[in-house]
């Protein structure tokens, strides 16, 4: 997916915590929101997470997975993947070149 997540315009930061909450494995939607909290510091409520759940699946960044019980799991897709990693490479430029600026002031 070539735009990544820019034509999420302010829905940019959830999707990027949800993608960021499934790197390491599927995960439900109460154990997306505690891992998003546990990244961010700030909440992510149930309609702001089903809504950009929805977002993303659309895109074919993440997928659901059989219900387990009355949970239902979401992984990342491959095109998740590389959009994840192409995302958290872009920020960590922007990082690097606001330290590098902090670092040069008298």
């Amino acid at each position: 997916m070539a735009s990544g997540l820019n034509d999420l315009g302010r829905f940019a930061e959830p999707a990027l915590l949800i993608l960021v909450a499934l790197a390491d494995g599927p995960k439900h939607g109460y154990a997306i929101m505690t891992e998003a909290e546990a990244i961010s510091g700030s909440p992510l409520g149930p309609g702001t997470l089903y809504a950009a759940l929805g977002r993303l699946e659309r895109r074919g960044l993440i997928e659901p997975l059989p219900a387990e019980e009355r949970r239902r799991p979401y992984r990342l897709t491959g095109a998740g993947a590389t959009t994840l990693e192409e995302q958290l490479k872009e920020l960590e430029r922007f990082a690097r070149t606001g330290l590098t600026r902090l670092a040069s002031q008298p």
